[in-house]
């Protein structure tokens, strides 16, 4: 999706592009700001169309290099980051690249890790803490945030 600045010439002011995901585009979370982010699973095939902008990967171990900016935080299987600081400023980063560039959050299955940074992606996008896990559930995947744990890290995120 892109945006121009309606005849920016005319106005004195330079035009800005905003290049974000396809809302219908397979694992987009639309946040009710408008962010799009997409979540994925690493165990599967990057999905065909735009590569991300910035990506941030949730893993126990870091993963290869991608030709896109990415940052890995620490997060193991059915968990949630033991750094909790660390994990807040890596998904503050992709929340805020978010408005106008094409942001990836993932996992190896793309549900758990992935789930729970989105639900707290949705905290930082204004929806209630205890209501962020549901959010996600309906508009990403049924299954995501799969543990009490997880849970639990989304209804303390600040």
């Amino acid at each position: 999706m892109r945006t121009a600045s309606p005849n920016p010439a005319r106005r004195g002011y330079a035009r800005a592009v905003i290049t974000t995901w396809e809302p219908t585009a397979a694992g987009v979370l639309r946040l009710p700001s408008g962010r799009l982010i997409r979540g994925r699973a690493l165990s599967r095939p990057l999905p065909a169309g735009p590569v991300p902008a910035f990506a941030l990967y949730l893993l126990g171990r870091e993963p290869p290099p991608v030709a896109w900016e990415s940052r890995w935080l620490a997060w193991p299987d059915f968990g949630f980051p033991s750094d909790r600081a660390a994990a807040a400023e890596a998904l503050r980063e992709a929340w805020a690249r978010a408005e106008t560039e094409r942001v990836e959050v993932a996992c190896a299955g793309g549900n758990g890790r992935t789930g729970t940074a989105l639900a707290c992606l949705a905290v930082l996008d204004g929806i209630p803490n205890r209501e962020a896990v549901a959010y996600v559930r309906k508009h990403y995947a049924p299954r995501a945030v799969e543990t009490p744990g997880q849970r639990r890290f989304v209804t303390r995120f600040r």
